[in-house]
């Protein structure tokens, strides 16, 4: 596949997940973690909440915002990731997924741990958009916080 079909590929994935989103819905209020996050430079909002199931995986993740495509697509495939990822999975996601975004393209999301969200890889060569991927990542990091308080 050359570049451009991937980077077509790419932009297909982003655009259906803002379009058709996971995740995305009437928040319940009764979680263990919940999170809310703006991004002032550009006005996205993700509040993100963590359903914790019996057995230390989430049974859901849910959220609710508005924004650009990218923070849409970005909320709704870590929403799709982390159902079934145990805390401790979603902190080292977090940080792989953020440590790829901050590296202007020289580390690449891994396709087998990410699946469609590397498709925001593409994201890390425009610093201004960074934030917007990572808008719904730092929400869920900010809520594994308040989930060990």
């Amino acid at each position: 596949m050359s570049s451009s079909e991937l980077q077509s590929l790419y932009q297909q994935v982003i655009l259906d997940h803002s379009k058709h989103p996971h995740g995305k819905g009437a928040l319940s209020g009764d979680t263990a973690a919940s999170s809310c996050q703006i991004n002032p430079t550009c006005g996205d909002e993700i509040t993100l909440e963590l359903h914790p199931g019996a057995d230390g995986t989430f049974d859901r993740v849910s959220w609710d915002g508005s924004g650009c495509a990218i923070s849409q697509a970005s909320a709704s495939l870590l929403a799709g990731l982390a159902e079934d990822w145990t805390p401790a999975v979603l902190r080292e996601r977090i940080g792989q997924f953020r440590e790829a975004l901050r590296s202007r393209g020289a580390i690449e999301i891994d396709e087998e741990l990410f699946e469609d969200a590397a498709a925001l890889g593409g994201v890390s060569r425009y610093t201004a958009r960074v934030k917007c991927a990572m808008l719904a990542w730092v929400a869920a990091e900010d809520a594994l916080t308040r989930l060990d308080a």
